[in-house]
């Protein structure tokens, strides 16, 4: 008994450390699109995309290069390939495309179907089986998250929506296939190795695609651009693989429903946009669905 006793408190501890590692992830990923909407007002979407890829690409090769890490094996090429095309390059393009359309508080709408997405990749990618009743709160703080933000989001486009629906799709893959490679590399070495392996190229296109003048370009831009390469490519990534692969893809993915609250609150201090007073029940509720995944 003693034994099955400890068992039961190491699961846990890992289940809680994962959540913890999760959350810090999210809460960094909130702040993303805001950033990216910032920053799309004085760089070019694909610019961007390149940009922010190139810096962090850089600043990962050179930890690794320090810290002497084993180089993936031939095997894990596959998964880290589709990594990068889903969150290194596809994610980013396509959501910074989307914000020349809609509002980043338009967009959020659509964060809130991330958790789906990621659960999904999760059972066909991760091997994992989460009961009936997970998939009953996971669909209803989706509901909940969507039906919130249509309700505040404004005039939508019929452009971004698509690009963001696209947007979601390769993000959730990324995600799944990064939290089920963490298990045997480790978040940072993960991220790090698909950054370093689309860097070639970013840098390529970077040169290719840099603005003729930067002058126009403001301090707030420069600062989105900044936040998007080192926390949003990079360091977001190390607490947010990590939680996956320790709290299990479906249950922690679910954190993502908060996400959009979060985004939706930096969203109206930072830029401005109007955000519902209806954010702090609509959250409550989410926070419910989040504990009852968990379970």
């Amino acid at each position: 008994m003693a034994g099955k006793g400890t068992l039961d408190r190491t699961t846990l501890n890992t289940t809680t450390r994962g959540f913890l590692n999760g959350a810090l992830g999210m809460l960094i990923f909130s702040a993303s699109l805001p950033a990216t909407r910032v920053a799309v007002q004085g760089f070019d979407p694909v610019f961007l995309t390149a940009a922010r890829a190139a810096i962090a690409g850089l600043l990962a090769l050179a930890v690794l290069l320090a810290l002497k890490t084993r180089r993936p094996g031939r095997g894990d090429v596959l998964s880290l390939v589709v990594i990068a095309l889903g969150v290194v390059v596809g994610f980013p393009l396509l959501t910074a495309l989307a914000l020349q359309h809609i509002t980043s508080a338009q967009s959020l709408v659509f964060i809130g179907l991330l958790p789906l997405s990621t659960a999904v990749f999760g059972v066909l990618r991760g091997s994992e089986r989460p009961k009936p009743v997970f998939w009953v709160f996971s669909l209803l703080g989706s509901l909940v998250v969507v039906g919130f933000a249509v309700t505040n989001g404004g005039p939508a486009s019929l452009t971004g929506d698509v690009l963001m629906i696209a947007a979601i799709l390769v993000c959730g893959l990324g995600y799944a296939e990064g939290g089920r490679l963490t298990r045997q590399m480790g978040g940072f070495a993960v991220i790090a190795s698909a950054l370093v392996l689309a860097l070639p190229v970013m840098l390529v296109l970077t040169w290719v695609l840099r603005p003729d003048t930067v002058a126009d370009v403001t301090t707030g831009q420069w600062l989105g651009l900044a936040y998007v390469s080192l926390f949003s490519m990079l360091i977001g990534f190390v607490f947010w693989y990590r939680g996956l692969a320790l709290g299990g893809i479906a249950a922690v993915g679910q954190l993502q429903l908060l996400q959009p609250f979060f985004g939706l609150a930096l969203a109206a201090l930072l830029l401005g946009e109007q955000v519902s007073w209806g954010m702090g029940l609509a959250t409550l509720a989410v926070v419910a669905c989040v504990a009852g995944a968990r379970r």
